[in-house]
């Protein structure tokens, strides 16, 4: 399974959008700094996730997300 993801900021209260097959894992990963886009943002929470059983839609659903349309939507109705 592929999970898309949201994270907020509990430092700065932003978010974040991913794409994972392992949520729990992931989220260890960002809170522990090791990803260098997010480690000054540190800790986080999951605020929303997806489940997809095809890699190809869960990557173009966060692609979505991550555009102008659906960075709104993922805004006003998922978050």
């Amino acid at each position: 399974m592929y999970y898309v993801y949201i994270l907020q900021s509990l430092k700065d209260r932003s978010y974040y959008t991913g794409l994972t097959t392992d949520v729990e894992a992931r989220l260890k990963k960002h809170n522990s700094g090791q990803v260098a886009y997010t480690s000054m943002k540190c800790p986080f929470k999951v605020a929303w996730y997806c489940c997809f059983e095809d890699k190809l839609k869960a990557a173009n659903f966060e692609k979505y997300l991550k555009s102008g349309s659906g960075f709104a939507l993922a805004r006003k109705r998922l978050v």
